[in-house]
């Protein structure tokens, strides 16, 4: 199971915050470089960054900190965050990113989301699937839309998505544990998915449960902020599963 480290950047700083909600945003650190090669010098080989500006904008923000972040590191980086045009996508992967997630468009202009697998490839665009209350949430989580999780994951799959990262906002940042039992449910209902677990990872004991799951990746945010999850445990479990 891959080990994905989150980077949420607020006017270029990193953050955390909790369930979605921006007016719990904690800044960790002024410089998301520093954080990104502190990761790098870990072993660890990929990262979730994601622009909250960009979220809330509804278009891409932040993308000289995935610039800087993408040349002066090795790291894989998936971006996501306010990514509701060609354009985006352009500046993005331009930027270094080698994947991108795509939720809220995914929701609200299908036929964009769906051309973008087309011509990029389903290595490339990750299906972002947030949800709360198994209801699909949009806009940066601001909203929530009518779709349902499951049927809504599965769609996409027939679309020829592989990736999809699925958070459960209300476990977000609240470090009480992930939802394993729905990553269960969609694993079980899923074939060929790479599910990456988001949200909630709060001890290290939850990896080897949610690798057992067949998660095929875990995003690791607040976790490892808060001291939680050392980044030595991490590089000890790449090190252990390689």
């Amino acid at each position: 199971m891959r080990i994905i480290p989150a980077i949420d950047i607020i006017d270029g700083k990193c953050v955390r915050l909790s369930k979605g909600d921006y007016n719990t945003k904690k800044i960790y650190n002024e410089h998301p470089l520093e954080v990104a090669k502190e990761f790098e010098a870990h072993g660890i080989e990929y990262l979730h960054l994601v622009d909250l500006d960009g979220a809330k904008s509804k278009h891409i923000v932040n993308y000289k900190v995935l610039e800087a972040i993408a040349t002066k590191t090795s790291l894989k980086i998936d971006f996501g965050g306010g990514l509701k045009s060609d354009d985006d996508l352009r500046i993005a992967f331009e930027s270094g990113a080698k994947q991108v997630t795509g939720g809220s468009i995914a929701v609200k202009n299908p036929t964009v989301f769906e051309q973008w697998i087309a011509s990029y490839g389903n290595d490339k665009i990750i299906l972002g699937a947030d949800a709360d209350n198994e209801k699909v949430a949009v806009s940066g989580w601001q909203e929530a839309s009518t779709e349902e999780l499951l049927p809504f994951i599965s769609k996409y799959l027939q679309k020829g998505i592989e990736y999809v990262i699925c958070t459960d906002i209300s476990k977000d940042g609240m470090l009480q544990g992930p939802s394993f039992a729905l990553y269960k449910r969609i694993v079980e209902n899923s074939e060929k998915i790479k599910l990456i677990a988001s949200g909630g990872i709060s001890s290290f004991d939850e990896l080897p449960k949610l690798a057992e799951i067949g998660c095929e990746g875990t995003i690791i945010g607040k976790a490892i902020y808060e001291g939680r999850i050392s980044l030595k445990q991490l590089e000890n479990y790449i090190l252990n599963s390689n």
